[in-house]
C-alpha cells in the first residue's frame, strides 16, 4: 500500500509572509524525505483550502491521509476546527488526524536556535532570562502547556524563563520583560514560541521593545520539520482511529 499522503494543515493569514514562511517548512519536510508526498492546505485567507485540497487528493484516486495540524498546542483549532473540516472530506479517503507539533523536545531545540542565531551563546544562559512568548489561547490545556514548556526550559540554564502570551491571557511580552529585569537578569531575551509571521507574532515584535534580545519565529527549522516527520509516522500506526474508517 501507497504511504499516506501528508496533509499539513495551517491556520492562513491575510499577511503573506505566513503562507511563505508555512511553504517554506513544507519544502524542507520533503527535503528530509523526499519519497513521502507532502500537500498543503489553509483553514482561511490563503489557497489552497484544506477542502480543496482534500477534494483533489479524493479525485486522483488517494485513499490514505494523515491530517497534519500545524499548531504548537491543542486548542479550540486542533479540537473542533480540523476535526469538523475533516468529517466533511470525502468519503473515499481515509484520514489520520495526527498530534499537534508541541510540545516535543524537538521543538525546544528549535528555540534555542532561534536565540542562538540572535546572538546568545551557551556562556549567556546564567545571566539571561527569556521570555516564551506564544500566540495565547483561550483553552487551560494550552495555557498549561506553555506554562510547562517554561518550567522544564529553565532547567536547561537560563537566569529564568517566564512564559508570556499576545493574547487570551497574561503576562503579555513586555510585562514578562520587565518582571525579568526586576528579578536581577543581567540579559532579557524574547523567544516567539510561534510557527510564522503574522498580526500576534508582530504584537510580540512589540512587546520584546525593552528586551536585548529578540529570537526569530521557529518557521522552517530543521526542529520543526522533523516534528512534523514524527507526527506523519506516529499517525500512520494502526493504533490511532480512522477518521471516516
Amino acid at each position: 500500500m501507497p504511504a499516506p499522503v501528508l496533509v499539513v494543515i495551517a491556520h492562513g493569514s491575510r499577511d503573506p509572509r505566513h503562507a511563505a514562511t508555512v511553504h517554506a517548512l513544507v519544502r524542507r519536510v520533503r527535503s528530509l524525505r523526499p519519497e513521502l508526498r507532502v500537500e498543503t492546505g489553509f483553514l482561511d485567507f490563503n489557497i489552497p483550502s484544506v477542502p480543496g485540497v482534500l477534494e483533489s487528493l479524493a479525485l486522483e484516486g488517494v485513499r490514505h491521509v494523515v491530517a497534519l495540524p500545524l499548531l504548537l498546542t491543542r486548542a479550540f483549532h486542533a479540537k473542533a476546527d480540523i476535526p469538523a473540516v475533516l468529517r466533511d472530506a470525502p468519503r473515499r479517503l481515509r484520514i489520520r488526524q495526527a498530534e499537534v507539533l508541541g510540545p516535543s523536545p524537538l521543538l525546544m531545540s528549535a528555540l534555542e536556535r532561534r536565540l542562538s542565531e540572535a546572538g546568545l551563546t551557551p556562556a549567556d544562559k546564567p545571566s539571561t532570562g527569556v521570555v516564551l512568548a506564544s500566540a495565547g489561547s483561550t483553552d487551560p490545556e494550552a495555557i498549561a502547556v506553555i506554562a510547562k514548556i517554561a518550567r522544564e526550559w529553565r532547567q536547561t540554564g537560563w537566569c529564568a524563563v517566564r512564559p508570556a502570551f499576545a493574547s487570551a491571557g497574561f503576562p503579555r511580552t513586555e510585562d514578562a520583560v520587565r518582571e525579568l529585569r526586576a528579578l536581577g537578569c543581567k540579559r532579557v531575551a524574547v523567544a516567539p514560541y510561534v510557527l510564522a509571521p503574522g498580526f500576534l507574532p508582530d504584537r510580540i515584535a512589540r512587546g520584546a521593545a525593552e528586551a536585548d534580545v529578540l529570537a526569530d519565529v521557529l518557521g522552517p527549522a530543521p526542529e520543526v520539520a522533523r516534528v512534523l516527520l514524527e507526527r506523519y509516522d506516529a499517525a500512520r500506526t494502526p493504533a490511532l482511529a480512522a477518521l471516516g474508517a
